[in-house]
């Protein structure tokens, strides 16, 4: 625990953001690796001088002190005992933007992908596209010395900086870059200029010579030649032991043809691939980048992923290729006409059989390469996605070796994992002769951790024997810095030491890394400890998928690896909160590295119980969207779901979560009082005071229970004034939104499907209407909602056993039809019932695909703004979403690229979240809609989305139910209802 004094200091000091609580450093004490270390606290600077703060109190107090970016270390670079100072929340600014110069200097907490947005338009990017690029900051690639796919063309983080500017381990501001000479301590600058004189001929025998080096310190850097020295390059791939930054210099290049082409080469077994890698190259590509059968098997299963590999993907490749030309169109149809030569003199063909089937698929559409290039991107991540106790673990993964030795050195690596009784996972740059390889163990079993300890052992004596590199693009951090003595030898060794000395003399800044180093299998640091143990739990959901104790909840738990893709801010719906926030705590990683640690023992007793796990947890929207965008899955609206639950059956549940939950039961009551909340919405002083008896905030109009509510009744005199059900039978399940809040939907929807000749029938239960019971799960009341759950089955389970399909109006409800019922109700039923649970937009857009819609529609001429449910989104039902609105003639739809509406059911009701959901809402949603014309349709099937644009514009959201009710009762003569 950090002294108070020090704590104090801090606050005092730092302008930005101070943290000690064990919650706090719990999130930061992991990064993508296999490493775990609490930190004594976190500094999150707002300005540069913050950071010169937290190197005097660090100094003052005797600790190490780490620079953090994304977090997505894989090696263990920023993680260390002392204070992690993380950049990415408030220094993440372009400071200056030189496009003439085709130069920039930008903050280091700055995002790639945010940073490449920024300079688009402009005609520019920063071209080291690393996988990572939506979290991954420019301050971490400067310390990794970050590679990319494209660094065949583009080369490394190094060859594309010029200067950085920051403060030393004293606090001494400097400035390094060509010919700079003004903020260069002079001692300094002579002893590396002599240390890189007297070692030039050891560097010159010692140093890979493979583009993808990144191991030690750079410097070859320091070695006289006809190029100025920059000092800058020495601390690129230091991973901030040498020194820290405050600004970044980079050089920037146009942006790659938009006539990008690509050619999936497909083998039929991994050596092929590996032979064919070098007479690719030769074709002059801007990438080689690999795919095994493994990632493809995994990809297969994961929803995101599954569309795009059923479009490039031909028969069962044991490996792919994914060769990319960026040239003119001209140079690329040669190109492509060269690569397909190439593969067939190499003796592959399609329809060849056996040892050689294979061949080239060409992709010229533009959005299916940028999809494949984010499945590759994510191959790390995929690989993870295994649900078994045993992961492939990275400690190999970085070795670069010459392309004539890949083959051998695949092969050779291949046995080894054999005689440890395991096999490796492989992907990435053939390109480069890198590929990351990821041998699947158990890190809990003291065996594993050995054989992970042998098999570097021979990894690394083999890539000394190609005369290669051991840490190829990721860097060193703890898992391979105890090795370079042996990759560089004792010479070089020392040099290291010796400008770490010059640089760091008391060792204060990420100590253990590169230099000094730690064994790479001291369990004392890893995530799982010697003694390591997971809380038993009697939960609610169903977790039996994944390993461990809690019936799996352990196992889902630790599904999340800190690959950080839940840190994004563009693209995609996860994660909401933290896009607000842009706080660590508020990202799924954050909630999962909490109940990780809560659950293990390590923030305290009763953690999972505590005030700090609820505010952990209280910006979660239960959005799913880390259910579908999560590479490996992590399904944080279910857990949150079960941290409720379990707080519940422990301390009770409050009159919120009890107003929220028992929606569905005291409907009707709501319908007679309807006056008095009509009453509430409209005096301030009673809003005011419900807030503070409630906790629902006073400047949200509460939704109104309407007397006109939908009734099951309407369904049959329906039946019976329509086409006499030729289309055949459909179940209306008719939620407890729409049906007591907005009963024109149901009505809509009711009167589409019966003018296409639909018998549209209900399915009910004694006493009261059905519910998915999502109010409750939306509380933690899991026994509640297991009971709603059950009463539903059971009624619809007759019908959708006799072939009948359930349509449902509300995502957030008919889908949980399809989800949280499996984990409710396990078993052969509850799947039977979630394969036949249908969104309307699903149900029409799979009847218009067979040819079965019969249903009239009027050529409306409008254009509609479609803003998509994240249920939606998660469940992958966007694309039937477009493919319905498609049907209506002259209807042009435009999707709204957003995130999270921000209302997320109560969420955006309640006093302590309305800011946040406000905030979410004006992200991107709500200015879209309006810049709409007035004369546009907006169109958002979610209850609490339509609200949510209502309160934030004033223009009312249609359900697509009510689009085609429009639509359809022109084209009949019917009346729609307005």
């Amino acid at each position: 625990m950090l002294d108070s004094a020090i704590q104090d200091r801090l606050r005092r000091e730092v302008r930005g953001e101070t943290a000690f609580d064990p919650f706090a450093r719990g999130r930061y004490a992991t990064d993508a690796s296999i490493y775990q270390i609490m930190p004594a606290g976190v500094v999150v600077p707002r300005v540069a001088e913050d950071i010169a703060a937290a190197i005097e109190a660090a100094r003052g107090a005797g600790l190490p002190l780490t620079m953090r970016g994304g977090g997505t270390s894989q090696c263990g670079q920023t993680v260390n005992s002392g204070l992690i100072v993380d950049c990415s929340k408030y220094l993440n600014g372009i400071v200056e933007l030189d496009v003439e110069g085709r130069r920039a200097v930008v903050e280091p907490g700055i995002v790639l992908d945010d940073l490449n947005r920024a300079l688009r338009p402009h005609g520019l990017w920063f071209p080291v596209d690393v996988s990572t690029g939506s979290r991954a900051t420019i301050g971490g690639m400067v310390g990794n010395n970050s590679c990319g796919a494209r660094s065949l063309r583009y080369g490394t983080t190094r060859d594309n900086v010029a200067r950085i500017e920051g403060y030393l381990a004293d606090g001494t501001p400097f400035d390094f870059g060509p010919g700079s000479g003004n903020r260069v301590p002079e001692p300094l600058l002579r002893q590396m200029l002599d240390l890189g004189a007297r070692e030039a001929e050891e560097i010159a025998a010692r140093f890979p010579k493979v583009q993808r080096r990144v191991g030690g310190y750079n410097i070859d850097a320091l070695v006289p030649d006809a190029a100025p020295i920059n000092l800058a390059h020495l601390l690129i791939g230091s991973e901030g032991t040498l020194a820290t930054s405050t600004a970044i210099e980079i050089r920037l290049s146009p942006l790659p043809s938009p006539t990008r082409i690509l050619g999936v080469c497909h083998f039929p077994t991994f050596r092929a691939a590996m032979e064919a890698a070098k007479p690719l190259v030769a074709l002059n590509p801007t990438s080689v980048e690999l795919v095994d059968r493994t990632m493809i098997d995994l990809a297969r299963v994961i929803p995101i992923y599954a569309r795009t590999l059923e479009a490039f993907v031909r028969g069962q490749p044991a490996a792919m290729l994914l060769v990319e030309f960026a040239d003119t169109p001209e140079e690329n149809d040669a190109n492509m006409a060269r690569l397909a030569d190439t593969v067939a003199d190499l003796g592959y063909g399609f329809g060849k059989g056996g040892s050689c089937e294979g061949g080239v698929v060409e992709v010229r559409d533009m959005a299916l390469a940028a999809d494949i290039g984010e499945l590759r991107k994510a191959g790390l991540n995929i690989m993870m996605s295994m649900k078994d106790e045993g992961k492939p673990v990275s400690f190999v993964e970085d070795c670069a070796v010459p392309l004539d030795h890949l083959p051998e050195y695949t092969d050779r690596l291949t046995e080894v994992f054999k005689s440890h009784g395991t096999n490796g996972t492989w992907y990435a740059h053939a390109s480069e002769g890198c590929l990351h390889v990821r041998p699947v163990l158990n890190l809990k079993l003291e065996k594993d951790v050995r054989a992970m300890r042998e098999i570097a052992e021979a990894a690394f004596e083999m890539v000394r024997d190609y005369k290669g590199s051991h840490s190829g693009e990721h860097g060193d951090g703890i898992v391979r810095s105890e090795f370079h003595g042996k990759m560089f030898g004792p010479q070089i060794l020392k040099a290291f030491e010796e400008v770490k000395a010059a640089f760091d003399p008391d060792t204060r800044l990420n100590p253990g890394k590169i230099v000094h180093a730690p064994k790479m299998d001291d369990r004392s640091l890893m995530r799982y400890p010697p003694g390591y143990a997971f809380e038993d739990l009697k939960t609610g959901h169903d977790w039996s998928a994944w390993p461990g104790k809690g019936g799996g909840f352990q196992g889902a738990v630790e599904m999340c690896n800190n690959n950080g893709a839940c840190r994004k801010l563009a693209g995609g719906a996860m994660c909401p909160s933290y896009r607000v926030t842009r706080d660590e705590r508020d990202v799924t990683r954050g909630r999962a590295n909490a109940l990780r640690l809560a659950l293990s023992g390590k923030l305290g007793k009763d953690a999972l119980y505590s005030d700090e796990m609820a505010e952990t947890m209280k910006l979660c929207v239960g959005c799913k969207a880390c259910k579908r965008e999560c590479p490996t899955g992590v399904d944080m609206a279910k857990m949150k779901t079960e941290v409720l639950y379990q707080r519940g059956q422990k301390m009770g549940f409050g009159l919120r979560a009890r107003l929220i939950a028992d929606m569905p039961r005291y409907a009707r009551v709501a319908v007679a009082l309807r006056g008095l909340m009509m009453l509430r919405n409209r005096v301030p002083v009673l809003a005011a005071l419900s807030e503070r008896i409630t906790g629902l905030a006073r400047g949200r109009a509460l939704p109104i229970f309407r007397g006109d509510f939908f009734r099951d009744a309407e369904v049959g005199r329906a039946r019976s004034a329509g086409k006499a059900g030729k289309a055949g039978k459909v179940i209306l399940f008719a939620d407890t939104f729409n049906r007591w809040m907005e009963p024109e939907i149901p009505r809509a929807a009711l009167r589409v499907l019966s003018r296409a000749g639909y018998e549209v029938i209900t399915a009910g239960a004694p006493g009261r209407p059905l519910c998915c019971g999502r109010t409750y799960l939306a509380a933690g009341m899991i026994e509640q909602a297991r009971v709603e759950a059950r009463r539903t089955l059971e009624a619809l389970l007759p019908h959708v056993r006799a072939g009948v399909p359930v349509v449902g109006l509300e995502p957030s409800c008919l889908l949980t039809l399809r989800d949280e019922f499996l984990t409710l109700l396990p078993g052969e039923d509850a799947r039977l019932l979630s394969e036949n649970a249908w969104l309307f937009e699903e149900f029409v857009a799979r009847e218009a695909r067979a040819g079965a819609l019969d249903l009239p529609l009027t050529d409306t001429g409008r254009v509609a703004r479609v803003h998509g449910h994240c249920h939606q989104k998660a469940a992958g039902v966007m694309g039937d979403m477009g493919h319905a609105l498609s049907l209506i003639p002259g209807l042009d739809a435009r999707d709204i690229e957003s995130s999270c509406c921000g209302m997320a059911g109560a969420f955006g009701y309640q006093a302590d979240t309305i800011e946040v959901s406000r905030k979410m809402g004006e992200a991107a949603l709500l200015p879209a809609i309006r810049a709409a014309a007035p004369e546009d349709i907006v169109i958002a099937n979610g209850t609490s989305c339509r609200h949510q644009i209502a309160d934030g514009t004033g223009r009312r959201a249609l359900h697509i139910a009510e689009v085609f009710d429009r639509a359809s009762a022109e084209a009949t003569g019917k009346g729609a209802q307005r």
